[in-house]
């Protein structure tokens, strides 16, 4: 604790007052956040818990910078705008705070706020660790303390989280993943429900991470948690911040990471959140060209202001402080970095070197991530960035960007075009499939089906699949097994693991039902072997970013649209060869050619009845031929069922 602290220094400049001038700020702490290098403000701002003179209370504190007068209001004094007003520091911090004693915890309130030009707001606390429930828009005084269980976890993440191992991520809306009422939008499961039946479920289907729609609180239940007003609060939906606790040290202890989506992109203008915080433009820029984003209806993060700096990197930081979370999603980074992003000719200005570039928001990103692996190096930042911009996941001393990996939409949007075509114009259209390996190395890439593909219009995955309903699962059978082998890390998103016949709605719940359909159930358990596959196959994931875990062996088969590629780990014994055959035409005896090893078995076939196939067509014994002595080149004979995907060791 720094030795400038002051905790004896308080007056009472009316005894009249119940607010006590007091601080918790030191010089030093001062300096950092006026600079945008403070990135622990959850400790010093909004309501902490504290005893002084022997009195226990809660200390507030606040940064308005434009405000000429900033009280506490909220139950405990009926709302009286008057009777608890917050000293301002003479610093030219733009902090006002002040100690209440005896204010117990759980108690509501927000800041009435005196801003610029006189105008009169009532905000929620920026560093608010809990809020009320919506419609609801107040905070609420609040402590974090935990007993946590998963020091096992902790003290080896960092392998579970290597880039170097196994990821296959579910991609999770809480509210939708089931209700008490699959109907009642109102109603919500509790984070406790969640640590017994997602917990479960994401360990028996085999994922290794959760990835979790933004947590965060938020007032609108159709903006799915990404118009955020709470940065450092669970959302009050499912309980309190201990339930959320609770819910990451039980994933932990089934050994499975977390990770949460976070978006420092933009905010919502809701009147209790950030928008005009003192009747300025506190947090956003006050340039629209640069504060408005025009597809979400919201404002932009002032990135070149040190105390938004300080303030967006401490709430990234929390969330790993506090909530011992494994990875952070970052969102929507592409209209970060981009001056001109959905914005026509002559609605931007360039940068001062003439480009397109935000540099603040640049220099802000590089920053986040490396203060992320400084502090907690077992842990993963992962981008959702749809340009081509260079370096993403490259570290910040090799100029990039400093992320650990990057969503890779390119695949997913050739992928999937490739997939929705009749097999028999597959043919003509190979480079779509085989494109992404042509950038492949360029990042860290993740492989995502997530939300984003599945509503607007966009059709379910099985949807998505041409042919009658077998081809169509067949299809999805051989598309999931395509992305488990393809090097990267993966991800799901909820309901696609079991083929939902409807679009995401996060107004009602998952259709479990379909669960009593033995295609739906094959589906389910074909996914489930696949994440059981990676996990026991090194070869999926040893090398999974590096050019040497992956080779092509066969792309001279178009008119039959077969697709042959090995994956390497460390150990040469440990390849796979892996073959598409994506028509419904069934090829026995198939040859294919390979190098290096005389002997295959087959490990996993999507065409096997427990997944809803045929089970006609496998190879319970592989003929091998030496071919070429010198080259140790092998003819391997094999059955390729229809529209499936097979994988040898």
């Amino acid at each position: 604790m720094a030795k400038d602290k002051k905790y004896e220094d308080i007056h009472f400049v009316d005894s009249t007052r119940p607010v006590w001038n007091y601080s918790l700020f030191s010089t030093e702490d001062i300096v950092n956040f006026q600079q945008g290098t403070h990135y622990r403000l959850y400790e010093l701002f909004g309501s902490r818990e504290i005893t002084v003179l022997g009195k226990t209370g809660y200390y507030f504190a606040v940064w308005a910078p434009n405000a000429t007068w900033v009280s506490v209001t909220g139950n405990f004094n009926d709302w009286n705008t008057q009777s608890h007003p917050l000293y301002v520091r003479l610093d030219n911090s733009g902090i006002w705070e002040g100690f209440i004693p005896y204010m117990p915890q759980g108690e509501v309130y927000k800041y009435h706020i005196h801003g610029f030009r006189g105008r009169k707001m009532d905000k929620g606390d920026p560093y608010a660790n809990f809020w009320e429930r919506r419609p609801h828009t107040a905070s609420i005084t609040w402590e974090l303390g935990y007993q946590w269980q998963d020091q096992h976890w902790m003290q080896h993440r960092a392998v579970n989280n290597s880039t170097q191992s196994p990821w296959s991520v579910y991609e999770v809306h809480l509210a939708s993943w089931m209700r008490p009422d699959a109907h009642d939008e109102e109603r919500y499961n509790t984070y406790e429900f969640f640590q017994d039946r997602l917990v479960n479920y994401v360990k028996e289907m085999g994922f290794t991470h959760v990835e979790l729609m933004p947590m965060n609180e938020h007032p609108f239940d159709g903006s799915w948690g990404y118009q955020g007003t709470g940065f450092f609060a669970p959302t009050s939906r499912y309980g309190d911040p201990q339930g959320f606790m609770g819910l990451v040290d039980a994933f932990h202890n089934a050994g499975i990471g977390v990770i949460l989506d976070w978006v420092p992109s933009h905010f919502p203008y809701d009147a209790h959140g950030l928008f005009m915080f003192d009747g300025t433009h506190t947090y956003e820029y006050a340039d629209m060209r640069k504060g408005f984003h025009p597809d979400w209806n919201s404002y932009i993060f002032n990135y070149k202001r040190a105390e938004v700096k300080s303030f967006l990197i401490s709430s990234a930081r929390f969330w790993f402080d506090k909530f011992h979370i494994d990875g952070m999603r970052v969102d929507a980074v592409s209209s970060m970095l981009k001056l001109n992003y959905s914005r026509e000719e002559g609605e931007w200005e360039p940068n001062e070197h003439g480009g397109d570039g935000n540099l603040e928001a640049i220099a802000f990103i590089k920053d986040l991530n490396e203060t992320i692996y400084r502090d907690f190096p077992d842990v993963q930042t992962i981008a959702e960035e749809a340009t081509d911009w260079p370096g993403v996941s490259r570290p910040t001393f090799m100029d990039g960007l400093g992320f650990g990996m990057k969503w890779m939409m390119g695949w997913m949007h050739d992928t999937l075009g490739y997939f929705k075509l009749d097999p028999i114009e597959r043919q003509f259209h190979q480079n779509r499939f085989t494109f992404s390996m042509m950038y492949y190395y360029d990042e860290n890439f993740m492989l995502p089906l997530s939300h984003d593909e599945v509503v607007h219009g966009k059709s379910p995955m099985l949807y998505k699949m041409p042919g009658d309903d077998w081809q169509k699962f067949a299809n999805l059978r051989a598309l999931y097994g395509y992305m488990f082998t393809h090097p990267g890390g993966k991800l799901l998103f909820m309901g696609n693991e079991f083929g939902s016949n409807v679009e995401w709605n996060y107004k009602s719940e998952l259709p479990w039902h379909l669960l009593q359909y033995e295609s739906h159930c094959g589906l389910r358990d074909c996914v489930r072997d696949l994440n059981a596959l990676l996990r026991r196959e090194p070869a999926l994931y040893e090398k999974q970013f590096t050019a040497d875990g992956f080779e092509w062996i066969d792309l001279n088969h178009r008119p039959e649209c077969v697709m042959v590629y090995r994956r390497k780990g460390n150990d040469p014994t440990d390849d796979l060869l892996v073959i598409l055959n994506l028509t419904p035409a069934v090829h026995r005896d198939w040859k294919l050619f390979a190098n290096g090893k005389d002997a295959w078995k087959e490990i996993f076939n999507s065409d096997q009845p427990e997944y809803g196939g045929t089970g006609d067509v496998f190879n319970p014994e592989i003929i091998t031929t030496l071919v070429d002595k010198k080259q140790n080149r092998y003819e391997i004979n094999i059955h390729l069922p229809p529209l499936g995907i097979v994988v040898l060791k």
